[in-house]
């Protein structure tokens, strides 16, 4: 399957690109070449509908692992968190803010809707010992080791 990309108003041009706010027009130019591109992937849902993949770092320590990810503006209650087997899988749904009457918006760039990660655990934790906190838009979930994939060090002798 062929992604075709063309441009709906007309050629871009340089002149084009610099009228107003040059960041602007680019960023414009992003979203829909990225709209297009993901069309076949997320289905025919407006950008700001789409599902959200926050970022996430994944430590190991000699007795637990460690989850941190990104959830700005995100509550706790907004978050479920599922192990099934070493697959660990964060989903949510962070509401959409309604727009005051008698303000007009200049700018809106926050997002809200759903967003889901899964991650394949490199070892066996004891589910019945996770631990998660969810504070200044950090998800962060401890995953105490099973017994046998604690580290354990051997000393050679010699």
């Amino acid at each position: 399957m062929t992604t075709q990309l063309k441009r709906q108003n007309g050629p871009t041009t340089l002149a084009n690109w610099f009228q107003g706010d040059p960041f602007r027009s680019m960023r414009e130019e992003f979203d829909t070449m990225m709209s297009r591109l993901t069309q076949d992937w997320n289905g025919d849902l407006p950008l700001e509908k789409r599902m959200r993949f926050p970022a996430l770092n994944l430590t190991e320590s000699d007795d637990h692992l460690e989850l941190t990810m990104d959830l700005p503006g995100v509550s706790a209650d907004e978050v479920d968190i599922e192990l099934q087997g070493n697959t660990l899988r964060i989903s949510g749904e962070h509401k959409e803010e309604k727009e005051e009457t008698g303000k007009r918006y200049h700018r809106v760039e926050r997002q809200s809707g759903s967003f889901y990660r899964s991650i394949e655990l490199p070892c066996e934790v004891d589910q019945d010992k996770i631990n998660a906190e969810c504070k200044h838009g950090v998800l962060e979930v401890t995953l105490p080791k099973v017994a046998a994939a604690v580290s354990k060090k051997v000393k050679v002798k010699g």
